[in-house]
């Protein structure tokens, strides 16, 4: 037998009738062997028993085995089973995968998920989903994965990702995620510098699609794909890689799995470890100001704060019906979707196709989604108004007119306004404000009542969310908000970062104050800085917002400069938004609104378009420049369907230029003239660009360090020329 240090020796507790030397055990601690388990010694065991000059002997049972142990790591409430021999169960969560211990103690045969729309069809239980958690997880280990490796998950959302994902985690290494409809390129870039060791696909297409870059670029040790067979593989090119479907993942875990729980010796062969609260969790790829994605790393306690704080924002209760409809790499859908889970809920899974039929259908109580999906309900509704006949049009038009006056007015007086004034009004002025308000507004009541039963509960019946809608992602449309308001449909607008795991703030339905993000969640603290001296602004003044929480990020991933630039060694992280928190009064309209964040831009150059994309601006922009025709750009578009631009046109080339062609004969162009040629070259400059820019705003003044509008080092100040061209933005936009 071969011992090496390390070793271990597990000497049976039966054979006590024969001896061993003891310089047998001598030998074996010189060469660094450990003893498994204490040998059982009879009571009349001493060394010398052989009589003068006889060599001392242990009179206990020996038989040596050199057994090599496997780190075994474990989601300690999950897998508490495996971990402790009495069963004593920790006292709260400590990694993320410790909820579905919990959920389905509390839950275990209520539904917790519906997924229909993909084949097969899949409804599980809450005792049956966290079965499906714990089988994936063991399957990933028994084709490999190890703790603390990296294991990439590129898909979409379903039943399936949830169980991938938590399984992933709950082996204790790290997931990294991201959509299957980004480009190959990106894929491989993030698959790369996470130093993911494999890859988890949604389906074979995707594989199809990956295969040959990944090949030749990248190291696999698995593939696995969650839907799908592998008769529609179409590659040669991994046929040295073990590729795995999702059953049979959860086969070869639940085999183990049955192995483990019934055999002493096969846990034995394991040295367990508890997942660690600080341990990384995930990876998510967030885009930064050079357009390389930025690995941020969330620990399993910047989520959790997320999952035991929401609900002071969401009070939703077992039996409540969520519909999930955004990717779930979004670290917004993805907490939210933890959290629900822990209260008992029924998710269905949903799709932009399938939303209005599933609205109508489910007629969930909420709903959690991008300012896009908002938007679109309110479009719909205003359609499905403006196709009506003349009548029903007018006074649906009226009662709408007349909730949105109703509304405002009731906002006055229940003193739910937002205000920069740090001044409060006099105590008599306030008083009586608030009196004429609620006069105006007991006067429109009986009208709104009326609508609501005549028109909105029609609404309402259609779309569901008898609870509310939570916004996030995006700043929600103030129009969008007011109507929803108006017809019954309560809409909370949230705020946060992927860095922030990611909601930092959001309104509360008892305080669902419109045009804010609300007050911070509980342990996150909020405060407004100066953008050059860094220092705190006193409430109502307005500069770049800064979050502090247990919510914020470890870092980023192979990237401390990133780090260090927008998170102090404080823990503060810089949100790059430009905001300012409403200033306390005891009277007026705004007496209930103190405390509560008001975000009125980017400082940072990313725009976040209302579908929840980030881009960035620079690629477009240089691209751009490239035309003789544009002199200047600047790409807008936050919180916007599509991106824009404005545009300081060169009228000397777009002079020539017209000259030439067929367009006009004349030295002077129309305004319409010339936007259709600066349009004409934007679309041939960035067609290799990732975003295409839409509308544009041409002007006849260019941006100079006079006008305010550039820095001193020919910077243009990008959040002054959006200031400056407001009007004009709002016009171009509608």
């Amino acid at each position: 037998m071969a011992l090496v240090s390390g070793a271990l020796i597990t000497p049976p507790f039966s054979s006590v009738s024969k001896s061993c030397d003891k310089n047998a055990f001598q030998f074996l601690f010189s060469r660094g062997v450990a003893i498994k388990s204490p040998f059982f010694l009879q009571e009349n065991c001493k060394f010398g028993g052989g009589g003068a000059g006889s060599s001392p002997r242990f009179r206990v049972s020996c038989k040596l085995q050199a057994e090599e142990t496997q780190l075994r790591r474990c989601s300690p409430f999950l897998d508490s089973t495996l971990l402790s021999e009495d069963n004593v169960l920790p006292s709260e969560w400590k990694a993320i995968p410790d909820i579905w211990r919990s959920s389905a103690e509390k839950y275990g045969d209520r539904v917790a998920l519906v997924d229909p729309y993909h084949d097969p069809p899949t409804e599980m239980t809450y005792k049956q989903l966290e079965e499906e958690i714990l089988y994936f997880s063991e399957g990933l280990r028994v084709i490999g994965l190890n703790p603390y490796e990296k294991l990439a998950l590129f898909a979409e959302n379903s039943c399936r990702w949830l169980v991938a994902d938590q399984g992933i985690m709950a082996t204790g290494a790290i997931n990294v995620v991201r959509g299957s409809r980004s480009s190959v390129d990106e894929l491989l870039q993030i698959y790369n510098h996470s130093e993911s060791v494999a890859l988890t696909v949604d389906n074979p297409e995707l594989f199809n699609r990956i295969a040959e870059t990944f090949s030749s670029a990248a190291s696999l040790r698995f593939v696995i794909f969650l839907w799908g067979d592998k008769s529609c593989l179409e590659s040669n090119f991994f046929d040295e890689v073990p590729v795995y479907n999702y059953k049979e993942i959860i086969q070869l875990g639940r085999e183990s799995r049955m192995t483990l729980l019934y055999s002493h010796d096969a846990r034995e062969k394991y040295t367990y470890e508890a997942i660690s609260s600080d341990d990384t969790a995930t990876f998510m790829y967030t885009s930064g100001t050079t357009g390389n994605p930025k690995g941020v790393m969330l620990t399993h306690a910047n989520i959790l704060h997320q999952i035991k704080n929401l609900g002071d924002i969401v009070p939703a209760v077992p039996g409540d019906i969520f519909l999930s409809m955004l990717p779930p790499w979004h670290a917004y859908e993805r907490s939210c979707e933890y959290f629900t889970f822990t209260n008992g809920i029924k998710q269905v899974y949903t799709s932009v196709r399938y939303l209005k039929e599933d609205l109508r259908r489910h007629q969930p109580h909420y709903m959690i989604s991008v300012p896009l999906v908002y938007d679109t309900l309110y479009s719909g509704i205003q359609r499905q108004i403006s196709t009506s006949s003349a009548v029903r049009k007018l006074l649906a038009l009226l009662f709408i007119r007349t909730s949105l006056a109703f509304m405002a007015f009731k906002r006055i007086y229940e003193g739910k306004c937002l205000t920069k004034n740090q001044k409060q009004p006099s105590y008599l002025v306030g008083v009586l404000d608030c009196f004429l308000a609620r006069i105006i507004a007991a006067i429109l009541w009986p009208i709104h009542m009326l609508a609501k039963k005549i028109v909105y509960s029609k609404i309402q019946s259609a779309i569901g969310l008898s609870k509310a809608g939570i916004s996030g992602g995006g700043s929600l449309p103030s129009h969008v908000d007011s109507f929803f308001e108006a017809i019954g449909i309560k809409i909370q607008n949230g705020y946060g970062l992927t860095e922030t795991s990611p909601v930092v703030a959001c309104r509360h339905l008892s305080c669902n104050v419109l045009g804010s993000i609300g007050r911070p969640l509980r342990h996150t603290e909020i405060k407004v800085v100066d953008s050059l001296t860094d220092e705190v602004l006193p409430h109502g003044v307005k500069g770049i917002v800064k979050a502090r929480g247990p919510q914020v990020m470890k870092g980023y991933f192979k990237n401390p400069s990133g780090t260090k630039q927008v998170l102090d060694e404080d823990g503060w992280i810089n949100t790059g938004d430009i905001g300012y928190i409403v200033p306390y009064h005891s009277v007026g309209r705004s007496r209930n609104s103190g405390g509560i964040i008001v975000l009125e831009g980017r400082a940072k150059d990313t725009i976040v378009l209302s579908t929840g994309e980030n881009v960035e601006p620079a690629e477009l922009e240089e691209a751009s420049l490239r035309s003789t025709l544009i002199q200047q750009i600047v790409v807008i578009g936050q919180d916007q369907r599509r991106l824009g631009a404005i545009v300081v046109p060169n009228k000397e080339e777009i002079t020539a230029t017209a000259g030439t062609s067929s367009e006009s004969d004349s030295s002077e162009l129309s305004k319409e003239q010339m936007t259709s040629l600066i349009y004409a070259e934007l679309k041939k400059w960035t067609a290799e660009c990732s975003f295409q820019i839409g509308p544009i705003l041409v002007v006849d003044e260019p941006f100079t360090i006079d006008s305010g509008l550039m820095t001193p080092t020919m910077k243009i100040r990008r959040d002054r020329v959006v200031a400056q061209y407001k009007q004009q933005i709002e016009n171009m936009y509608k």
